[in-house]
């Protein structure tokens, strides 16, 4: 009942092609009753003498008709059930997407990639097989074996179907215990599934580091001891699935001996006639694909159960930010305030920054340094809303953004961040990701500040090259002037850039930080950087120390200070002029 429950809102919505799928499956049933009688009527028709060429040419078009129409509704059923089967699978992987796009960094941080690879794949397959191969065992089972004991009894003997049915029972009980152990191992199975996909998208990603550090060999043996134990633990959901039909096969021939002894016996009493044994047995035969089903039912009903729970369990899942409920409507942000801004990951023990206060203007430009872990990052993140934050500490535009809609904040702001994300697709596609309308005069012209154009012309392709994977056909400075490219297309009120000039030399971050200036006036930006050279010309620059500011002002304001900016900027400055 559980899967039934958690899959209500899809039966509820499809229930008319569930009806005719169930009718026409029970209609077939029913006929599918109608040629042992034929059979036992001509064999006791022979043995009388009584059977004239009429008679059997009319048995026999009667069999060919019904065969006939017994195929064709057999083809409605099976494209309706499992075309409900497929659709169910459809709907469910795009509720599994569109749930793990709402959810915030938290999640995946209890979840692993390859464990939500698992529910996308096989656990999502588990569930559209119970819609439809569940569905279609458990009608055979009920509906089938209905009407076949109630032509035993209506056109055979009762006391010969009561004989014959007495090993069911048995039956019922070990299927029970069966079923219960496929549950517990399927479960271990799919877990075990997820850890493998971890392995695997590690090694492919992470390939360029395994091959410098000559750990193929050591990678390959770990891959088989986790693909391994994928083996074993399928091998024992494969063990008890291999019970049900011989156990099932058993209990059939145990019937059968039943049916065929006591059969004879009461032919012989002249109780029933041998055409009546024959059509019994023909009954007999037809019972055992319903008891099949039965297990089969078993089976795959603690499959999709399994998969149902762990799916429903991802999908419960609801993220750590929510809107107002009556959320405050603001056209532009007009300032970015932080007042007494404390912030802790969640897994963290220590804050990541603590006290943080400061203010920019609509237009202005923020420059944040510090030692690597100072949390410049974390600064810039609070702008993207992915954790929640203390209340009233964090104002856009003088409102608080917890008052704002989450939507409404991330469409305001332009991110490039430390690792770049970039799609298997062309360098047109990449950079139009947050602007798929862009004309080709605004790709060009974010490309042009991005001074992307000398390194496109060069490229076989131009645009249309494809970058591979996660942007493998690029150099990193590529790469970050791609990113930076397509927060620049966007035209965002709010552009934030996280050590995102690193791999570019002098001369081209003075070019984009020349673009920048001049292409995005009256807009904000926020510079995150360890080369100070990329942030003299912000409007303020704040120094950061483990989560706290410890100067800040203008660049001419911090050389007199003579505190850290002050070292590191002579300390870059002398570093450059001797590379130069």
């Amino acid at each position: 009942m559980s899967f039934v429950n958690r899959l209500r809102w899809f039966f509820k919505d499809r229930w008319g092609s569930y009806v005719l799928a169930i009718s026409v499956m029970a209609l077939v049933s029913l006929l599918s009753t109608i040629p042992p009688n034929l059979i036992g009527r001509t064999v006791d028709y022979i043995r009388e003498g009584e059977l004239t060429s009429s008679g059997l040419k009319q048995t026999v078009l009667l069999l060919l008709g019904l065969a006939i129409l017994l195929y064709v509704m057999t083809y409605i059923w099976i494209t309706t059930l499992f075309g409900n089967s497929a659709l169910v699978e459809k709907v469910l992987r795009g509720r599994l997407l569109a749930n793990l796009t709402r959810m915030t960094p938290a999640f995946f941080q209890r979840n692993s990639t390859g464990q939500l690879m698992a529910l996308a794949t096989n656990d999502v397959l588990a569930i559209g097989q119970t819609a439809g191969y569940g569905v279609m065992t458990l009608v055979n089972t009920l509906v089938g074996a209905s009407v076949v004991v109630i032509m035993m009894v209506s056109l055979v003997s009762w006391k010969l179907m009561l004989a014959a049915l007495i090993p069911l029972p048995l039956l019922a009980v070990v299927i029970s215990k069966l079923g219960k152990k496929v549950r517990t191992r399927f479960l271990e199975a799919q877990a075990s599934f997820g850890k493998m996909n971890d392995h695997a998208l590690e090694s492919i990603s992470g390939i360029r580091v395994i091959r410098s550090y000559v750990q193929e060999n050591d990678d390959l043996i770990a891959f088989n001891q986790v693909t391994s134990e994928v083996m074993l633990k399928n091998k024992r959901v494969s063990i008890v699935n291999a019970m049900f039909q011989p156990i099932i096969s058993l209990i059939v021939g145990i019937s059968y001996s039943i049916g065929i002894g006591y059969g004879s016996y009461l032919v012989i009493q002249d109780e029933i006639s041998l055409g009546q044994l024959i059509s019994f047995n023909i009954y007999l035969g037809m019972l055992i694909w319903p008891m099949i089903s039965f297990g089969e039912f078993i089976n795959v009903l603690q499959r999709g159960s399994a998969s149902a729970d762990r799916l429903d369990t991802s999908l419960t899942q609801q993220p750590d930010l929510k809107d107002a409920d009556k959320p405050i409507h603001v056209d532009v942000p007009g300032s970015i305030s932080m007042q007494q801004l404390t912030f802790t990951y969640p897994s963290a023990n220590k804050p990541s920054l603590q006290t943080i206060t400061l203010r920019l203007e609509r237009g202005q430009t923020l420059g944040v340094v510090g030692k690597t872990g100072s949390g410049k990052s974390t600064l810039l993140k609070q702008l993207l809303r992915q954790y929640p934050v203390e209340q009233g500490r964090l104002f856009l535009g003088d409102v608080p953004v917890e008052q704002i809609e989450i939507d409404q904040i991330r469409r305001w702001v332009a991110y490039v961040p430390q690792e770049h994300m970039l799609l298997s697709k062309s360098i047109r596609d990449n950079i139009a990701l947050g602007k798929p309308l862009a004309t080709a005069d605004d790709i060009a012209r974010a490309v042009e500040m991005a001074s992307f154009t000398e390194d496109i012309a060069q490229m076989p392709q131009g645009l249309e090259t494809i970058v591979g994977e996660n942007g493998v056909m690029l150099s990193g400075g590529q790469k970050q002037r791609l990113a930076i490219a397509r927060a620049l297309l966007v035209d965002s009120e709010i552009l934030m850039m996280d050590d995102s000039l690193s791999a570019v030399d002098a001369r081209t971050e003075s070019r984009i930080l020349h673009h920048i200036r001049q292409e995005r006036q009256g807009k904000t930006n926020l510079i995150a950087t360890h080369r100070l050279s990329a942030v003299s010309h912000a409007d303020w620059i704040i120094v950061l120390s483990e989560g706290r500011i410890i100067e800040e002002g203008r660049h001419d304001e911090l050389m007199l200070f003579g505190g850290w900016y002050k070292e590191q900027w002579d300390r870059q400055q002398t570093e450059a002029s001797l590379e130069e």
